[in-house]
């Protein structure tokens, strides 16, 4: 009944949406001496009985997006291929969410940034890989003048034969009932955090669109679901919220969103739907993930779970281990000359930060790169600027055996520590090998840079509910931020670093073109290699991590050269396209070389916005951007 169903029944969403239905009712008539089946069921251990309906669904969708991919060639008139492309499109989007989480490198694949993709193992394994992806095609067709005839026949080749390979390459046969609520709860987070932000329909910004076709396939979910709620209103509810949510959706264009509004009204909302349904069906999501499956509110506290950010040898995280991590930041003592600390570059007067545009070494010469904050660190995947390390532990381990900085030999710190008599009594009561080990002195000192996430600034507490003090220039900041400044295609919320939802498993590089100095009619390209070294890849030369906005007005001078002052400054290079928009040579910048066209109004505005990311601790510490 597959392909040739949908195909000849002219694919209307009634059809599709109902289609594992009406395969269980053929079966039925086909077989009416049997009893009807009794009432399906949720439940937390064995396969769900939801499944296979599931998977049919899923592949019916996948049958569509084939479809009219198969329909597209470089042979046809531009025209045709772009009416094409927006039909394939619509239904990939509603396989979307089936794909996120059930087939998530493929996932990461199809839909992929049209950049060029370079993975490095060592020196003899190094991949540069073309995108080909539904990003590319849209790129490619929907440019000014359509040049890219071969590209697009590679991509339509590579995307028609991975479709049909997705229908078998998937977890869908296996699932339980929580991996189902998972599937929608993380499709919901994805809406928010990217999919309303421009993330990947970067020329035609049909964002909106598109997440309606996410919520379709969350809808028919909940609807597959209905004989399975014990609470009828429940059912209501979700019902009701995903009606409102179409109608915002709907009634909205991309530039004049307000996302603000949505994210609170509608993303929280179904948040919370998601934790009452897990109790309700009596199930419970996995706690193993980067998410806290309880938490209600995007910008929560406890949004994230932190233990998954930490190695699963850590301990068990306690006020007395943070207090041990503090003074162990604080000691100067961990250093070879007895001068430097972690603070010394990270000070909490500046969030954090140093106020440099280039960190000072233990010889008091300027090191190569400006001192990122540390609030919120925790939740990267990679760590220092060009990414060379995966884990707050090993980033110690870098500073420590620096020579311009720690410059401290793994065994001279343990004998240090070891002599301190209040630090053998607090390493004794809290590791359980009761080591003052190099080892338990990272743990301590990550322990602590993980708990500088309060995700209480004047933001969060509005997002949250505890006050109503945002005004409205801000909130059309926040906007501007998720929406046509495009902020948020690279700082995505709500940690607003590179790491990308909804499971916050990589964070990204990319390239702007960053000047050596801060003039925008006379830039000199910084000759900073980034991500280059330390494998020479030609395509990573001058790729940095992408840093958060957190704090941001404390954390001046910006960028990884501390090249500029103020976030006016910033703001700026942003809207002019960055390095390539300024006319310097930058062949592999990420960021996009067309101007923003923000007006000055709306760039204050972005900046009024950031200013409300400063943590609760800090707001009465002097603001450093653009004070002056």
């Amino acid at each position: 009944m597959g392909a040739s169903f949908v195909h000849y029944e002219h694919y209307t969403m009634k059809f599709i949406l109902s289609l594992s239905y009406l395969i269980s009712i053929t079966l039925l008539l086909g077989s009416c001496s049997q009893p009807p089946e009794p009432k399906k069921s949720t439940t937390q251990t064995e396969k769900s009985q939801f499944t296979p309906d599931i998977l049919a669904y899923y592949k019916a969708l996948l049958d569509s997006t084939s479809f009219y991919l198969n329909q597209m060639d470089s042979a046809n008139s531009v025209e045709r291929n772009q009416q094409l492309f927006l039909q394939t499109r619509k239904w990939y989007k509603r396989a979307e969410p089936l794909i996120m989480a059930y087939d998530v490198e493929n996932y990461k694949t199809i839909n992929a940034p049209n950049l060029l993709k370079v993975e490095m193992e060592d020196f003899t394994e190094i991949k540069r890989i073309k995108p080909k992806s539904y990003q590319v095609l849209e790129e490619l067709l929907f440019a000014e003048e359509f040049e890219e005839a071969a590209t697009l026949q590679n991509t339509l080749i590579f995307l028609k034969a991975r479709l049909p390979f997705m229908a078998h390459n998937h977890m869908i046969a296996s699932q339980r009932d929580r991996h189902h609520l998972k599937m929608v709860r993380d499709a919901i987070v994805n809406i928010a955090t990217k999919g309303i932000t421009g993330f990947d329909s970067p020329m035609l910004a049909q964002s909106l669109d598109e997440a309606i076709y996410n919520y379709q396939t969350i809808e028919w979910t909940i609807d597959l679901y209905k004989e399975a709620f014990n609470d009828d209103l429940l059912y209501k509810d979700w019902k009701t919220e995903i009606n409102k949510a179409y109608t915002t959706l709907k009634e909205g264009d991309f530039d004049s969103f307000d996302r603000y509004s949505f994210i609170k009204d509608h993303t929280n909302k179904q948040l919370e739907l998601v934790n009452r349904t897990a109790e309700d069906w009596k199930i419970q999501l996995a706690a193993s993930r980067a998410l806290n499956p309880i938490a209600i509110n995007l910008f929560g506290t406890d949004f994230f779970n932190m233990g998954h950010f930490a190695p699963a040898t850590s301990p068990a995280v306690t006020s007395e281990l943070v207090a041990l991590g503090r003074t162990l930041f604080n000691d100067p003592s961990l250093s070879k000359t007895g001068d430097m600390s972690c603070a010394t570059c990270h000070q909490r007067s500046r969030a954090f930060t140093d106020g440099l545009a280039l960190a000072m070494g233990n010889k008091q010469e300027p090191l190569q790169r400006n001192s990122p904050t540390v609030t919120y660190a925790a939740l990267q995947r990679s760590f220092f600027y060009e990414g060379r390390s995966s884990a707050l532990e090993s980033q110690i381990l870098g500073v420590l055996n620096n020579t311009d900085e720690f410059h401290m030999d793994l065994s001279t710190l343990e004998q240090k520590i070891s002599e301190d008599p209040e630090y053998r009594k607090q390493f004794a009561a809290l590791y359980d090998d009761g080591k003052m080990s190099n080892e338990n002195v990272r743990s301590a000192i990550s322990t602590y840079i993980r708990s500088l996430a309060p995700f209480d600034s004047k933001f969060d507490r509005n997002m949250q509910d505890q006050e109503s003090t945002l005004s409205d220039n801000e909130i059309l900041g926040f906007n501007l931020f998720m929406g046509k400044a495009a902020c948020a295609t690279c700082h995505f919320p709500p940690s607003f670093f590179g790491t990308v939802p909804p499971g916050f498993g990589e964070t990204e590089l990319e390239n702007l073109g960053v000047p050596a100095n801060n003039s925008f009619t006379n830039p000199i390209l910084d000759t900073d290699p980034g991500a280059f070294e330390p494998y020479k890849v030609e395509e990573r030369r001058g790729f940095f991590k992408t840093s958060t906005v957190r704090n941001i007005a404390l954390t001046a001078p910006y960028m990884h050269n501390g090249v500029y002052n103020t976030l006016e400054e910033v703001l700026t290079f942003y809207n002019v396209g960055g390095g390539l928009g300024m006319g310097l040579d930058v062949p592999y910048q990420t960021l996009p070389p067309d101007s923003l066209q923000l007006t000055d109004a709306e760039q204050q505005a972005i900046i009024a916005f950031m200013r409300t990311l400063t943590d609760a601790e800090f707001e009465e510490l002097p603001q450093s951007a653009g004070d002056d």
